[in-house]
């Protein structure tokens, strides 16, 4: 009896601390994409490329996307060609059966930051920087979980937990012990459209460009949805009526 007592009691003790380490629920933000009706905000998903392009490009890859397709976030033609060859690509064999380097076209893919997984753990203190074309997709409550992850870093806590050297206190990730550092600071980029870069706006502005990322289709399958919701109405109505008409006469 005395040895079942204790075996309660250190499982309890263990499921205590079990849910210390889980990670807390994410704030339930409001997102333009959010609803039936939601759609991609252009401006912030501009402004979410920039945020990837200049930070998080550093360390995580998108290679599902091609770079044609940030033509749907507002950008025009022959800024798609511009932000294309700002990246380069090994390229061929040539004539001379050679490997070469040219800069990126629309049709090219989004770089990868490292040469494979060995690379970018090597680089990462052994933690492997996750691919991000489908991450809000990947994680559950991802839009609010992302937007979480990235405010939620707290040197304070890193100092008083006495974090691991290499790991960063974050209460939104599992463990609360994560490899990334803090990505982001105020004013760490320059919006074309002068909107203040405070950790905040950066953290939603990438998180709706990796929300049209992870699901460029989005706004057309919604407007399909609500033609299809359309159409049926309608024929039910139709339908409602044709039957009232066939019976009338018939108790």
């Amino acid at each position: 009896m005395r040895n079942l007592l204790l075996v309660i009691v250190i499982s309890l003790i263990s499921s205590f601390a079990f849910a210390n380490e889980e990670a807390i629920t994410p704030k339930q933000e409001k997102w333009p994409f959010d609803g039936i009706f939601g759609k991609v905000d252009r401006e912030a998903a501009q402004r979410g490329y920039k945020v990837y392009k200049e930070v998080c490009s550093a360390c995580h890859s998108m290679d599902l996307i091609a770079l044609r397709t940030l033509k749907d976030i507002g950008f025009s033609k022959d800024e798609v060609k511009t932000l294309a060859g700002e990246y380069q690509i090994t390229d061929g064999p040539n004539d001379q059966g050679e490997m070469f380097q040219r800069p990126r076209t629309p049709a090219d893919y989004f770089p990868a930051p490292f040469l494979n997984e060995n690379a970018a753990r090597a680089a990462n203190n052994g933690a492997y920087p996750p691919d991000l074309s489908l991450i809000i997709k990947a994680r559950e409550d991802g839009a609010n979980y992302v937007h979480a992850l990235l405010t939620g870093f707290s040197a304070e806590n890193t100092e008083k937990l006495d974090i691991p050297s290499g790991m960063y206190y974050n209460p939104y990730f599992t463990g609360h012990k994560i490899a990334m550092a803090p990505p982001l600071f105020d004013g760490q980029v320059t919006f074309d459209d002068d909107t203040a870069a405070t950790i905040d706006q950066m953290s939603r502005d990438v998180v709706v460009f990796l929300q049209w990322g992870a699901e460029p289709e989005m706004e057309a399958r919604k407007k399909m949805g609500i033609k299809v919701m359309l159409f049926l109405l309608v024929f039910t109505g139709f339908f409602i009526a044709a039957k009232r008409r066939i019976w009338k006469d018939i108790k």
